[in-house]
């Protein structure tokens, strides 16, 4: 090679890398962007959304399967610690992520990342009591999962104290960097699930009654592993040189990104944002009263009561079809079938052409051990709906021989 070539060579290849690393830092602030819009989006729904019914006394609302159980104080306070460290923990692992405030405010980035920290040990611990001791969703491979999660939480915490304690700041952030995505994983598993209902349409891998079953397992092991792996080839680009090293990093955060941007796009319209319109909705909530009234009369008064306050005070209490749903739920799994069938018939009386009304109706007679009248109600619930995708499940299930 003469040597006229050879600083085009040189010159070439140093734009080559140059390419390269504006594109691995371009597609690292397009990551930190929809991360950042996520966390706040998701810590705010979370905030409000609790916050608020609490305020209001609206437990029902709480409608996941072994959240507020009226007269359990343990594990009502489990499941407080563990929402509001939730909103803690997005809201502060949000901040933490922002450049600005770590060079400018140092003290506060120091303070919020303690508090930070103290949280997501509150939050594992209160998930472990979940996992094992309350019941939570899923089964014991998710479970494990979950426990894996904790331990992780854990040790990169430690971590990252250590090495900010000795004034290792580039290794610190490292570590606060894996402590984020590992606390995340209850943020991260919402937009894998929901990113794969959106591709596949349908449940696949998924018992949508039990929430078992190979997905579910998958993601509770994937919605850390995955970050980590990310994070680990991104950081293995920025320290060894190499044009098509990063580039190819590049490249995979940024599919990553987008993929996660369709993930969360779904997950806010699913549930995000009808959780926002219900911590602003500040009617009285007819599924707290009509429970009050099953406990001390029965379950014909509250039926009786129920149309007499649609009839006088439609205004001021809460109509919507979620709260006698949720009603329905509350009773099913407190094993009282009759009862919860009773306000799911009530709902249906009501909303005759809501699908998910069916649906729900469905499950209760299924619990209740009425095989023909869950059937009959899947089909009903697909008749106003065809891509009811729980009914069509379930009918083939229980079509099955």
């Amino acid at each position: 090679m003469s040597s006229a070539v050879l600083p085009e060579v040189v010159s070439s290849r140093w734009e080559l890398g140059s390419v390269a690393d504006t594109a691995l830092k371009a597609s690292a602030r397009f990551w930190f962007g929809v991360t950042l819009i996520g966390q706040l989006a998701f810590g705010f729904a979370v905030t409000s959304f609790y916050a608020l019914t609490a305020l209001r006394g609206d437990y029902h609302a709480w409608n996941f399967t072994h959240g507020y159980v009226p007269g359990v104080t343990k594990g009502n306070f489990a499941v407080a610690t563990h929402l509001i460290s939730a909103a803690i923990i997005m809201l502060a692992g949000a901040v933490q992520l922002i450049p600005q405030v770590r060079n400018r405010l140092p003290a506060f980035h120091r303070w919020n990342g303690r508090i930070y920290m103290l949280t997501a040990g509150a939050l594992s611990l209160a998930g472990l009591y979940m996992h094992w001791i309350r019941g939570s969703v899923g089964d014991l491979p998710q479970h494990i999962g979950g426990t894996v999660n904790a331990v992780l939480i854990w040790i990169c915490g430690g971590m990252a104290l250590r090495y900010a304690l000795a004034r290792d700041f580039k290794t610190h952030r490292r570590w606060a960097l894996r402590l984020f995505l590992v606390v995340s994983a209850s943020w991260f598993i919402r937009i894998m699930l929901f990113l794969w209902f959106m591709i596949f349409r349908a449940p696949v891998g998924l018992d949508p009654t039990t929430f078992t079953g190979p997905l579910p397992t998958t993601l509770s092991y994937a919605q850390y592993l995955i970050p980590l792996a990310v994070l680990e080839i991104y950081l293995r680009a920025q320290d060894r040189p190499g044009t098509l090293r990063r580039m190819a990093a590049a490249a995979m955060l940024f599919v990553v990104t987008l993929l996660m941007a369709a993930g969360l796009l779904a997950a806010t319209m699913a549930i995000w944002v009808p959780q926002v319109r219900a911590a602003f909705d500040f009617r009285k909530s007819t599924a707290e009263t009509l429970s009050a009234t099953i406990q001390s009369s029965g379950i014909d008064r509250a039926v009786q009561q129920y149309h007499d306050l649609k009839s006088a005070q439609v205004s001021v209490y809460n109509f919507n079809e979620e709260q006698l749903n949720a009603l329905g739920y509350r009773l099913i799994r407190a094993e009282k079938f009759s009862e919860g069938i009773r306000i799911f018939q009530l709902n249906v009386e009501n909303f005759p052409r809501s699908s998910n009304a069916y649906d729900s109706l469905a499950e209760g007679y299924l619990r209740a051990g009425d095989k023909a009248q869950a059937i009959a109600n899947y089909e009903r619930a697909l008749q106003w709906n065809p891509k009811n995708l729980n009914s069509k499940v379930m009918l083939q299930k229980l079509n099955r021989p």
